[in-house]
């Protein structure tokens, strides 16, 4: 028996926790003896630290515990590069040195019995500095370098392609647009900000954070203390809003841990609004140079696509800026370079569709550009450059549905009424405007696993070391799992948000269904599958859930890794 629970609408399972104030989110949690840290930060973007004086922070009322570059232990920082972390670079090391190399760079933690008294006790803190100029301003570089990755985002996507002799199409073509986009820096902001609970027991340690990936986390922290990484736990259940601010592990993570060590005690740090502007990572100014060539007919003769964005100095963030250019449209001369300037800024990171959203935007702009130049219907345009197979590298599309796409939508949203002159339309006194433009992104999956346990009384139970920031991972995952055992949703229980738990993929990049929730449908699978053998011809959903002597005989746990 099949429940058919996928496609059917459902509550969220979360839903009355997070409406009631019953769902735990990091900073929540009350751990017995907990104390409380506030970082101090540079207020300088580069020099070196020339004196910092603790003595008053020290004897301020409830303080525990002062740590500086002075008196911190040096922390091994062993070598990790998960694949949410920049490939080119070296994290930032904090309290291990008197250099700065960005503008709110932790310098010191203070820790004491209540968060007021850290927050006051930290504005103790007296720094004196030995400044050098810095580079915060992107239009100030002077040198915007080759990215020194291989690749922006995998093998086959390289930082400059060429393709055809786009210069000479671009010089030659009967219309023409060159323009230039500015994104400036968008600075993540979710609800909840980020945290970190910190608490050792001997050589182990316990981490309650606000993250994406709780496996990341703990081989991040095992590398820095240079601890096994199964001596950590990460316990993270809710978390609320990250948009890929979470899928790296920041440096008040590793704060929160040196505080407890040096305490002796559990200590949470807690980033204000105000420090998620340079405690977190950000999506990153871009400069893009975006010039079209076609011929009257609206023909793509050429297409040079020219980007550059900002980088910290200690790490090469690269967006994938060029990636939709290489295939969008079709055209046979096209050039794509990839930039950088490092300056002194904290190291950028995902947000949302990272790289793609930005570099579409500067694509697409263009286009409407052109369309306006060639006197041309914008939906038109892109229909007359529609390519036949992915023109970058020479394959064909496992599927695309672009001119259905563009059909359906001029359809439904009555494209044939809008009059093309600017400011022609208008709703009453408002001024309306109608506009079109494509997108896509990548199809992305990674290892998962999932283990699916069988009880007694004829319920389940199902887990993974996966994150839910908002989409909904408890209930899908939930849904998969009751639609493979054939049971009623309300007959299975998920767990994730543990690092305990069968490990899990980065819960970002749009690849959690595809990536846990197929390991959670072949754990499901296999476990109905056994206990059907064992049970004969009774199928689970038929079983009477409240009497053992009608389920399978023992648990049945059936782990599922998949790659």
């Amino acid at each position: 028996m099949t429940t058919a629970v996928i496609g059917k609408p459902t509550s969220r399972l979360d839903g009355r926790k997070k409406v009631t104030g019953g769902a735990t989110y990091a900073a929540e949690f009350d751990v017995p003896g907990q104390a409380h840290a506030a970082i101090v930060r540079s207020t300088i973007a580069r020099g070196r630290i020339a004196s910092i004086d603790a003595e008053s922070t020290q004897r301020a009322p409830g303080v525990i515990v002062v740590l500086t570059h002075r008196n911190a232990p040096r922390l091994a920082y062993r070598e990790h590069h998960a694949p949410v972390d920049p490939t080119v670079g070296e994290r930032l090391h904090v309290l291990q040195d008197d250099r700065i190399v960005q503008q709110g760079q932790p310098i010191a933690l203070v820790v004491a019995e209540t968060l007021e008294q850290a927050i006051h006790a930290a504005t103790l803190v007296r720094v004196a500095y030995a400044a050098e100029t810095g580079m915060t301003d992107i239009g100030q570089v002077t040198a915007i370098l080759p990215t020194q990755q291989k690749t922006d985002q995998g093998s086959t996507r390289p930082s400059e392609t060429h393709r055809g002799d786009p210069e000479n199409a671009l010089e030659g073509a009967e219309v023409k647009v060159d323009r230039t986009y500015v994104i400036p820096r968008e600075n993540h902001n979710p609800i909840e900000m980020h945290a970190t609970i910190a608490a050792w027991d001997g050589d182990r340690l316990t981490l309650w954070d606000k993250t994406q990936w709780v496996g990341n986390v703990a081989n991040e922290i095992a590398a820095v203390f240079d601890v096994p990484a199964e001596n950590i736990r990460v316990i993270s259940p809710f978390v609320g809003g990250a948009f890929g601010s979470a899928l790296r592990a920041w440096p008040h993570v590793t704060l929160a841990a040196l505080g407890a060590r040096a305490a002796g005690r559990p200590v949470k740090v807690m980033l204000s609004r105000r420090e998620m502007y340079y405690g977190a990572g950000f999506r990153p100014h871009t400069v893009q140079r975006v010039a079209l060539g076609a011929s009257r007919d609206g023909r793509l003769s050429a297409i040079i696509h020219d980007a550059y964005q900002e980088t910290s100095s200690y790490e090469e963030y690269a967006e994938a800026l060029l990636n939709a250019t290489r295939f969008l449209h079709s055209c046979p001369n096209v050039y794509t370079r990839h930039r950088i300037a490092r300056m002194n800024v904290h190291t950028p990171t995902w947000m949302r569709a990272p790289g793609e959203a930005s570099g579409i935007y500067a694509l697409e702009s263009a286009m409407d550009e052109l369309a306006v130049a060639l006197q041309m219907d914008p939906v038109e345009l892109r229909l007359r450059n529609e390519p036949e197979q992915d023109e970058f590298k020479k394959l064909p599309f496992s599927s695309r549905s672009t001119r259905e796409c563009y059909r359906v939508g001029a359809e439904r949203f009555g494209w044939s009424r809008r009059n093309p002159e600017p400011r022609s339309m208008r709703d009453g006194r408002w001024l309306l405007g109608w506009g079109m433009a494509t997108a896509t992104y990548p199809m992305n999956f990674a290892p998962a696993s999932a283990m699916a346990r069988l009880l007694p009384d004829g319920s389940a139970e199902v887990m993974s070391a996966a994150s839910d920031m908002g989409p909904g991972t408890w209930t899908s995952m939930t849904q998969v799992a009751a639609d493979a055992l054939g049971l009623p949703i309300e007959r299975v229980s998920f767990a994730l948000g543990d690092n305990r738990l069968p490990k899990s993929s980065p819960h970002g990049g749009s690849m959690t269904m595809a990536s846990v929730g197929s390991a959670v449908q072949a754990a499901c699978r296999k476990a109905r599958e056994d206990a059907l053998a064992r049970g004969g011809a009774n199928d689970l959903a038929d079983a009477k859930h409240n009497d053992p002597a009608n389920a399978a005989p023992v648990p049945l746990v059936w782990p599922a890794n998949l790659i």
